[in-house]
């Protein structure tokens, strides 16, 4: 059975691929290890092979691998819906967070992030296909909040982060992240610090690095199925 070792050399390969295709350069993507329902040996073994960024959907679940597995060399980042009641625990023990989507929880991550720790980074969460079963912001609310943001204590404000419709054409799979990538355009135009577009997962990452996508966030390609 292929391990995860394997399973990220052949990730990363194919990421760098993709990006040289595009007509970038091969190192220019990052790949988020998602590691939600996966065993701490696994997410052990990745680290060894020299994954050192973790995503997590689940607050609790996150840092209980946290606080198990004490590595340094680990950058943790939350990538799933942020619960109000839940500011708190993610504040103190992740480095990144790629889904806030409204201006009460970033005040929240601000006021709850220990002083002892760096700046929270943090993208912002947009609604890319405007669909009402998803968080995120609307397109054109997004410089709104990335004004807000700026001017918060403890915050990072890095990039824009997006979970679009499933589609099967790759054409048709460009179309939302190229919505994100425009609106990151528009707001570095406005002077705000945008570096990261947090877009594309297993089954459309392709499109998505097409599109300028800087972090993919893929997890079972790396871990196999959850448990």
């Amino acid at each position: 059975m292929i391990g995860v070792t394997e399973n990220l050399r052949k990730i990363r390969d194919l990421l760098a691929e993709t990006a040289e295709n595009a007509g970038r350069s091969r190192d220019s993507v990052q790949l988020l290890a998602v590691s939600k329902k996966q065993p701490v040996s696994a997410i052990i073994e990745a680290a060894s092979a020299g994954q050192h960024d973790f995503g997590e959907n689940q607050a609790q679940e996150g840092i209980d691998k946290i606080t198990e597995i004490t590595d340094p060399r680990l950058t943790w980042h939350f990538i799933g819906h942020l619960q109000t009641n839940k500011t708190r625990l993610v504040a103190e023990h992740f480095a990144w967070v790629h889904s806030v989507d409204r201006l009460k929880t970033a005040r929240r991550l601000s006021d709850q992030r220990p002083d002892e720790l760096p700046d929270l980074k943090v993208c912002i969460q947009v609604n890319v296909d405007e669909e009402a079963s998803k968080s995120g912001v609307a397109l054109d609310e997004a410089g709104e909040l990335a004004d807000a943001i700026m001017d918060l204590p403890r915050l990072e404000l890095r990039g824009l982060m997006c979970l679009p419709a499933m589609r099967d054409e790759f054409e048709a799979q460009r179309v939302p992240f190229r919505r994100l990538r425009e609106l990151g355009e528009h707001l570095r135009d406005k002077g705000l610090p945008i570096d990261t577009l947090s877009m594309g997962m297993s089954a459309d990452f392709r499109a998505a690095i097409v599109e300028g996508s800087t972090i993919v966030r893929i997890g079972t390609a790396v871990f196999g199925p959850r448990s």
